[in-house]
């Protein structure tokens, strides 16, 4: 379980966060829906411990392994797209994942070679294939077209059984292929 508490942040004279309290429980999907600046990224830092409230408090994260999605692709550029996902994983598992994704012909590529949604897909594939108990994805979906989204979304319920998922999303659309429970922030 991650519970906030009453959680407040802001970045300098800018607060995104104010009293912020909700309970997520293991193997929930959480949908953070709402207009740009109102604190959704903010919150997956708070979770992941990127960044530190300044009132109230986040309990159940000491012990977890979180596995992200950022809204850049964070990606090893000199290294191949099999290898930028053995970072974090097994080869063989990784690749499986990639052959999953469509990327089947490109695990020896760089990944300077890649289109943005290829780099989307590497990243979905690394995160993955990383051992962690919360996946936490922020607009995840970026730079896909409409049945790359739905078949990452297949992918990522299929690998995420009994996992905690949190993301962030403009598309409610996303966000029930995901069969995620959306809090309005």
């Amino acid at each position: 379980m991650i519970k906030f508490e009453r959680v407040t942040f802001a970045y300098g004279e800018k607060q995104v966060l104010k009293d912020f309290s909700l309970e997520i429980r293991k193997g929930d999907c959480i949908c953070f829906f709402g207009e740009s600046g109102k604190g959704k990224t903010t919150l997956l830092r708070l979770i992941c411990g990127l960044e530190k409230p300044s009132a109230g408090e986040i309990l159940g994260t000491d012990k977890k392994r979180f596995s992200v999605v950022f809204q850049e692709d964070r990606l090893l550029k000199n290294l191949t797209v099999s290898e930028n996902v053995a970072l974090v994983g097994s080869r063989q598992n990784g690749d499986a994942l990639l052959k999953k994704l469509g990327l089947q012909d490109y695990l020896d590529k760089k990944i300077s070679d890649l289109s943005g949604g290829m780099r989307r897909r590497v990243s979905i594939a690394r995160a993955l294939n990383s051992d962690y108990d919360v996946l936490l994805l922020d607009e995840a979906f970026n730079g896909l077209d409409e049945d790359r989204i739905k078949d990452t979304a297949a992918l990522i319920l299929e690998e995420t059984k009994g996992k905690t998922v949190i993301m962030i999303t403009h598309s409610l659309t996303h966000a029930k292929l995901l069969n995620a429970t959306v809090i309005h922030i």
